[in-house]
């Protein structure tokens, strides 16, 4: 019965097409997903100064990252409603639309505002392409070949994030900074056109109502939160009145829209659904993992350009083992899953990336550059077996005319994630970097002293402006840097084994023999 009747409401045509279709969400998963990756790879070069960069601070760089983040976590709850009762064809064209012209004005930045503003307006158009990608995919695919699409699709992911810093990489040896964004503009152009020709539109027959106050209250709340963090790590104390009070303001807010959202009766986000000790996990477990991963690939950029010295490149050219892996694993997941249950599959997942982790706070300027690829190799290889089995769990604990709630409920848990794991991971970092350097700056002059503080690129500058005398301080950056990334890769680590713990007490086992047939139907039942 459970697979009979959504067959029965794919038409034939799309049936035939399903695997064309899959591949146009991918390409347009491809650039949403990318752009964040590839923007990874140009933070030293936007941090040096005009003409090169922008000469962009630490601060304005985790702002350019989480402008988009945030902007793009808070819109999806709404995203995923219009496309439930616009059409997701119509929203995810509308969506790829406004990301590409995004691109084009954020390759033109002319300052690190004006680049932070234009990151806002693509993550606007990204809000509306992420959910509707995997709505459209859980409506033109049966239930039984959900968990190999949903695979394929979160290999796209895995890929876009380890292929972002190659592209880019590639970019910035030939072309000036702003190529990292412009690339998206034809890339744009060849979806819409493909979109138009083969994915079919859907909608919710009974779409919720759009929730403003939501939207607002989280926006609002998520905001305050991070720049409260971040100012915290750039001032190197937590304790000012203004860091305080900030993320104090962030906290009510929030718990203001947990609130709001549990007596609303058209809740954006409806709380009911993390009553499910299953579904709630899996979220948390994408919220963790992304915390962690995304907080280690911000100072990862630092560690092989500013202390290896590698080109863009180069240092792009190292992630392809993390690239290898999700190709490798992530459509394969789904049988690991098979045969040991989600909770082995995806708790070893969590532990493998907190041992990858913890091997950053060994790295030093000589380590073996092999080591390093084999970290990435397995960090590759534990995201695919944490994303697959999470992703199959949130899609199909909802009804499949829900799948853009479960999509944006799912996105915006891993971007929330992201984010706060580069807001407090970034401050960490930068709270350690200018404690190890502080007293190794007294020579400089007092104008130069708290800005050459700010990061390792900052020091780094201001030493080459320096010239003969500058270069005493190459060395100290260096360690103070190293000692700075260990600090961080311990706290990522910490928080990789906190998301294991969780899936070990609360994601399902290995399913046994007479179970496996009715374990979907027992997962959406558990929520009615």
């Amino acid at each position: 019965m459970t697979t009979s009747v959504p067959a029965s409401r794919i038409p034939e045509a799309v049936h035939r097409r399903r695997w064309a279709i899959l591949g146009v969400l991918m390409l347009s998963l491809l650039i949403v997903v990318l752009d964040n990756s590839i923007l990874n790879v140009a933070i030293k070069t936007i941090s040096t100064p005009a003409p090169t960069g922008l000469g962009a601070t630490q601060s304005q760089i985790e702002w350019a990252i989480n402008a988009y983040t945030l902007v793009f976590a808070g819109l999806l709850f709404t995203a995923g409603l219009i496309g439930d009762r616009l059409g997701r064809k119509k929203v995810l064209l509308g969506g790829i639309a406004l990301f590409g012209i995004g691109s084009a004005l954020a390759a033109e930045s002319g300052s690190p505002g004006q680049l932070i503003a234009y990151r806002a307006l693509m993550a606007l158009g990204a809000a509306f392409v992420m959910p509707a990608t995997l709505a459209v995919l859980m409506n033109v695919f049966e239930r039984d070949e959900q968990p190999k699409a949903i695979g394929i699709w979160a290999g796209g992911v895995g890929l876009a994030i380890a292929i972002g810093p190659i592209t880019g990489g590639a970019l910035l040896d030939h072309f000036w900074w702003g190529s990292v964004f412009f690339i998206n503009v034809p890339i744009v152009i060849i979806a819409l056109g493909l979109m138009l020709w083969l994915v079919p539109d859907s909608r919710d027959p009974n779409p919720g109502r759009l929730d403003p106050i939501g939207v607002v209250l989280s926006v609002v709340g998520l905001v305050l939160l991070v720049y409260g963090i971040i100012k915290g790590g750039q001032l190197a104390d937590f304790t000012d009145p203004t860091v305080l009070a900030t993320i104090a303001g962030g906290v009510v807010v929030l718990a203001a829209f947990v609130v709001f959202e549990k007596r609303s009766d058209h809740p954006s986000l409806d709380v009911s659904y993390f009553k499910n000790k299953v579904f709630s996990a899996a979220m948390a477990a994408i919220a963790l993992v992304f915390f962690a991963l995304m907080g280690v690939t911000f100072f990862s950029v630092f560690y092989t350009q500013s202390v290896r010295g590698y080109s863009p490149l180069k240092s792009g050219l190292l992630m392809l083992p993390l690239a290898a892996a999700q190709m490798i694993f992530a459509p394969r997941a789904r049988l690991v899953v098979q045969r040991f249950g989600n909770r082995a599959t995806t708790t070893v997942g969590l532990v493998v990336i907190a041992g990858t982790l913890a091997t950053f706070a060994t790295f030093d300027a000589d380590t073996p550059i092999w080591l390093l690829e084999v970290i990435f190799f397995l960090m590759g290889a534990g995201m695919a077996h944490i994303m697959t089995p999470t992703s199959v769990v949130i899609m199909q604990a909802l009804p499949r005319e829900k799948a853009g709630s479960a999509s944006a409920l799912s996105n915006t848990f891993r971007q929330v994630g992201g984010a706060l794991g580069i807001a407090v991971l970034g401050s960490v970092l930068a709270t350690a970097y200018r404690n190890g350097i502080e007293d190794k700056l007294t020579p400089l002059p007092a104008a130069l002293r708290d800005k050459a503080g700010d990061s390792i690129e900052a020091t780094l500058g201001i030493a080459e402006k320096l010239g003969p005398q500058g270069k005493l301080l190459v060395g100290p950056a260096a360690d103070a840097f190293l000692h700075a990334m260990h600090v961080t890769a311990l706290w990522g680590t910490g928080v990789a084994l906190i998301g294991a713990l969780v899936t070990a007490l609360f994601l399902p086992g290995r399913p046994q023999p007479d179970e496996q047939q009715n374990e979907e139907a027992e997962l959406v039942a558990a929520l009615d």
